[in-house]
């Protein structure tokens, strides 16, 4: 029934009630504010996040670069307190390692020059390497010990003082080692592999031209002749007397010579002592208590980075392209151990 069949009084008087708004209106907005609101706060807070974390990987990323390409001594160059000087000898000798000489070379520099270090003590623990980077530290100690002559040098043994290794201990004043050491090896080898059996079972045939009857040797995939083995082997016999001459001249009379002392055997620490090669028992901390009176010990060994490493690699790998690649590997391969 619509309000024109109504009587005027029952329309006025309101008998049937108009439509009124919801009490709920404009919920629907209130939702979408606060939708719209948290919204832009998680958007705001997620930012925030992504900044710090960003900022987090970017620290991380700058302490990862300045430890690649970071080296340097742990001892403290200011330290004016009496103490021993450290340099660790550690590992394999040669030029592209940790127990290079231009970082032996650098830390024993360090050692020697700071006025408070009473004595400078090498730790060795090494089984040899290159003959000329062992020959090189072992000048280089004994330039040192006549510029500063008023300060000892002494040799401590680890593991292993071998070859190369002891190539550059023979430099010392005193070498103290352990009973279990393992001392010696005065003598030279040359290593390398004989492939062409192989490739004749192979059916290959090597191609290999020189400008030099000689040039290619050293090749394991050509033959050697006994012209080429009496040539390598006068090297070696040369390199050999050298190393003797280093240690006679750092031994002295304390060497009790015998026809095995420089055949390339090695011995227990005990063994090297009765045989002149070692003076006594020690560590590095008894040297620096009992003989230097200094207990104190700062290291000054220097320490390759991994970006040096790197480097060096990445150098070493394109020297070798470019120069003589059988006359490398040769040299590589010829050791003092």
């Amino acid at each position: 029934m619509s309000d024109d069949h109504l009587p005027p009084s029952a329309a006025a008087s309101g008998a049937f009630p108009q439509p009124s708004a919801s009490p709920s209106a404009g919920w629907e907005r209130d939702v979408l504010e606060r939708l719209m609101f948290a919204t832009l706060r998680e958007q705001r807070d997620a930012r925030r996040w992504r900044i710090f974390f960003r900022l987090i990987w970017a620290l991380v990323l700058l302490v990862f670069i300045a430890a690649i390409w970071s080296g340097g001594k742990t001892a403290d160059k200011g330290m004016s307190t009496r103490h021993t000087a450290l340099v660790n000898l550690r590992g394999v000798i040669d030029a592209d390692g940790d127990a290079s000489a231009e970082k032996v070379n650098s830390s024993l520099q360090a050692a020697f020059k700071d006025s408070a270090s009473a004595a400078v003590v090498m730790r060795v623990n090494s089984p040899g390497g290159s003959p000329v980077q062992a020959g090189m530290i072992n000048d280089e100690i004994k330039r040192l010990r006549v510029a500063y002559p008023g300060k000892p040098f002494y040799v401590v043994v680890d593991e292993m003082c071998a070859s190369g290794g002891y190539y550059v201990a023979a430099a010392a004043d005193k070498i103290y080692v352990d009973k279990a050491s393992i001392v010696g090896s005065i003598g030279v080898v040359s290593e390398g592999f004989g492939l062409t059996g192989a490739l004749d079972k192979l059916g290959v045939e090597r191609r290999l031209q020189t400008a030099g009857k000689n040039k290619g040797i050293g090749d394991p995939f050509s033959p050697i002749n006994d012209e080429q083995k009496a040539h390598l082997q006068a090297m070696l016999d040369e390199i050999h007397q050298q190393f003797i001459k280093v240690v006679r001249d750092g031994r002295g009379s304390r060497l009790h010579e015998s026809p095995d002392l420089f055949s390339g055997l090695f011995w227990t620490g005990e063994q090297s002592i009765a045989l002149g090669l070692a003076d006594d028992y020690g560590t590095v901390d008894s040297v620096a208590r009992d003989v230097i009176k200094a207990d104190d010990v700062v290291d000054y060994t220097e320490k390759q980075s991994i970006g040096e490493r790197l480097a060096r690699r990445f150098g070493s790998q394109v020297g070798t392209s470019f120069a003589g690649g059988i006359v490398d590997s040769l040299a590589r391969g010829t050791h003092l151990r």
